[in-house]
């Protein structure tokens, strides 16, 4: 299956999308070129048949069949545990933002199944690696800013301490979403908090460049910036 599967990226490969992608992953040199629908439909087709197949004989040759590992794993209907399993593989291969951001976009979890997913993911944090940790966020900011989860996920993103760029972009932007839904929790995280300077001045920009952000609050907000 794995190279069959290989073989219809390279029929769908799109060298002008090839060379805007790899633009935007600095560092990725296995990019095919196959725009995010067709992969989409791909890992549909894939479904219909032993999925579990392809993720067995999957080697990660190409960018895009990390992005179908990913998908595979997020959109099947395998148990929650059996997801967890595969997950335990796949997260450390991850090794940029867009294979990391469109997997963990494409879950759909039920609220029964939270608790066992936050207990997975939580446990990135004490992790070393800047994908790891950008999955753990990412994934905190997809599905656990709500009521019984929020503190815990300030918590717990005040204490990590990276240069990671990657990372960081991701902590403010889990910042700005949690600004909208929790604005007073985030205002008053934000007066006391241990972020990098870095997480701090980019998840106060990304809360003044966000168009659910009032006028007035970004005229606070812009005041918060260090000089």
């Amino acid at each position: 299956m794995k190279e069959e599967i290989r073989t219809k990226l390279f029929e769908n490969q799109d060298l002008n999308y090839r060379k805007f992608h790899s633009s935007l992953c600095p560092g990725i040199d296995n990019i095919i070129g196959v725009r995010v629908p067709i992969i989409r439909k791909l890992v549909k087709d894939i479904l219909k048949e032993d999925y579990e197949v392809y993720l067995n004989e999957v080697d990660n040759k190409y960018y895009e069949e990390t992005v179908i590992e990913g998908l595979i794993i997020a959109t099947s209907k395998m148990s929650t545990s059996k997801k967890i399993e595969y997950l335990d593989f796949f997260v450390p291969k991850i090794d940029n933002w867009a294979v990391c951001d469109i997997t963990c976009s494409s879950f759909k979890f039920k609220k029964e199944e939270l608790p066992t997913i936050w207990k997975y993911i939580i446990k990135y944090q004490k992790s070393k690696n800047e994908f790891e940790l950008r999955f753990m966020v990412v994934m905190m900011m997809d599905y656990f800013l709500l009521d019984e989860y929020i503190d815990e996920v300030l918590t717990i993103i005040d204490k990590i301490k990276v240069d990671y760029y990657y990372t960081n972009m991701a902590i403010s932007w889990l910042i700005s979403v949690a600004f909208v839904k929790y604005r007073d929790k985030t205002i008053k995280y934000l007066k006391n908090n241990n972020l990098s300077t870095f997480a701090y001045q980019k998840s106060l920009q990304k809360i003044i460049d966000s168009y659910r952000v009032s006028q007035k609050d970004k005229d606070m907000i812009r005041k918060m910036k260090k000089q």
